[in-house]
């Protein structure tokens, strides 16, 4: 039996954004979620896809996936501890 995918609690489209905003909304949104909540973020730049998952982890977040979705677009789980 296969595991179903991560529910994310919220998505949070940021394409059109550039970093710190990117790292700084997502932040901000991942406040708003209860522990053990997932929030999907999807950028649509390749700086923000590598500094995104690395500046969430640094603070204590749970990076699960970062995917890459088409030629300009990525997805970004996580999980707030």
């Amino acid at each position: 039996m296969s595991r179903a995918p991560e529910q994310a609690a919220e998505i949070l489209d940021l394409k059109g954004e550039v970093c710190p905003y990117t790292f700084v909304k997502t932040k901000l949104a991942l406040e708003e979620l209860q522990s053990g909540q997932t929030l999907r973020v999807i950028v649509d730049n390749s700086g923000s896809a590598a500094n995104v998952p690395r500046s969430l982890t640094s603070e204590g977040y749970i990076v699960t996936d970062v995917t890459q979705l088409n030629d300009t677009d990525w997805a970004i789980t996580v999980i707030k501890a």
